[in-house]
C-alpha cells in the first residue's frame, strides 16, 4: 500500500518540532523537511533541522526544494512525486506557486491566529491590545497572499487578555495549534481530502503598524500598562521609549515579579 506522504515545514519552535514527532508516529512518509538553517539563531533549544536529521529524513533548504519540484529529472535520490501534502507550520517565509500547486490535497498552513481577523504579522500583540475575549487557531490552504486561503478549520478559545502578554497567549496558542495539527493530519490521513471555506474580509497587521503601536508617547497610565503587556515577548524588545534618542523597553512590576519567581526557581543554595 502506498503510504500517505508529506513535505513538513517550520521553523524551530516547540511546537513544530513536537509536530514533526507526530507525524513519525503516524503511518505517513515524511519526504522532505525544510527548515531554519544552523546559523540562525534559535531561542527555543533544539532545531528543527537537528530533529530531523537525528531522526534520518530529508532536510532541504527552500530552493533546493523549489529546485526538485520543478527539474523533477535531476539526479536527487529524493523523490517527491506524488505528494499528498505540503505543510507549512509556522514557515517563516511566503510560500510560492511552485509548491502551492504540487501536492495532492493541497498545500496547508498552520496560523497561531483565529482568520480571517488576525492575519499578518505578531497577531497575539493585536488581541492583548484590543481586549480580545476570544482567540484561536487555524488551518487553512496557501495561495499567493499572505492568511487568505481558504479555511480548513478553526479552534476558538476564551481568553482574560487583560491578564495575558503577548509571551503568555503565544505559549497558549502554540499548544492548542499542535491540537489542531493532529486533528488536521488525522483528517487528511483518513479521507484523502480536506473541507476548505472561502475567507471573508478580515483584517491584516503589518510589520509597520506593530513598530508604530509599541511606541509609548503621551499615552494615558492605562494605555501604558496595556501596551506592556502586548508587546512583551522576551528576548525581542517591548513597548518602549525614547531617551535621548535611544529605546528602552518598559516593562511592569507584575512581569518583574513573574521573571523572579522563574529566575529563583534555578536558586541552588535553597
Amino acid at each position: 500500500m502506498i503510504k500517505f506522504k508529506i513535505i513538513y515545514m517550520g521553523k524551530d519552535k516547540p511546537s513544530v518540532i513536537k509536530g514533526l514527532e507526530i507525524l513519525l508516529k503516524k503511518d505517513v512518509e515524511i519526504s522532505a523537511v525544510v527548515a531554519q538553517p544552523h546559523d540562525v539563531q534559535s531561542f527555543s533549544g533544539e532545531k528543527l533541522i537537528d530533529f530531523a536529521l537525528k531522526n534520518g529524513l530529508n532536510v532541504l533548504s527552500e530552493e533546493e526544494l523549489y529546485n526538485l519540484i520543478e527539474n523533477p529529472s535531476s539526479n536527487s535520490k529524493i523523490d517527491l512525486k506524488n505528494t499528498d501534502l505540503v505543510i507549512s507550520f509556522l514557515f517563516w517565509k511566503i510560500i510560492k506557486k511552485p509548491l502551492i500547486n504540487f501536492p495532492n490535497i493541497g498545500c496547508i498552513n498552520l496560523h497561531p491566529a483565529p482568520l480571517p481577523d488576525f492575519r499578518g504579522f505578531s497577531p497575539y500583540c493585536f488581541a492583548i491590545y484590543q481586549n480580545s475575549p476570544i482567540w484561536g487557531v487555524t488551518a487553512h490552504f496557501v495561495d499567493e497572499k499572505i492568511d487568505t486561503g481558504d479555511i480548513i478549520q478553526v479552534n476558538k478559545f476564551s481568553i482574560n487578555a487583560k491578564n495575558e502578554t503577548a509571551f503568555s497567549l503565544e505559549q497558549k496558542s502554540q499548544i492548542e495549534l499542535l491540537k489542531l495539527f493532529e486533528e488536521i493530519i488525522d483528517m487528511s490521513i483518513k479521507t484523502n481530502t480536506l473541507p476548505r471555506t472561502k475567507q471573508s474580509k478580515g483584517k491584516y497587521f503589518s510589520k509597520k503598524d506593530f513598530e508604530n503601536l509599541r511606541k509609548i508617547e503621551n499615552n494615558s497610565e492605562d494605555e501604558i500598562e496595556k501596551k506592556i503587556r502586548a508587546f512583551w515577548y522576551p528576548p525581542y524588545e517591548g513597548a518602549y521609549t525614547t531617551i535621548n534618542k535611544k529605546e528602552y523597553t518598559i516593562i511592569n512590576k507584575k512581569i518583574l515579579d513573574e521573571i523572579g519567581k522563574n529566575y529563583h526557581k534555578y536558586d541552588k543554595f535553597k
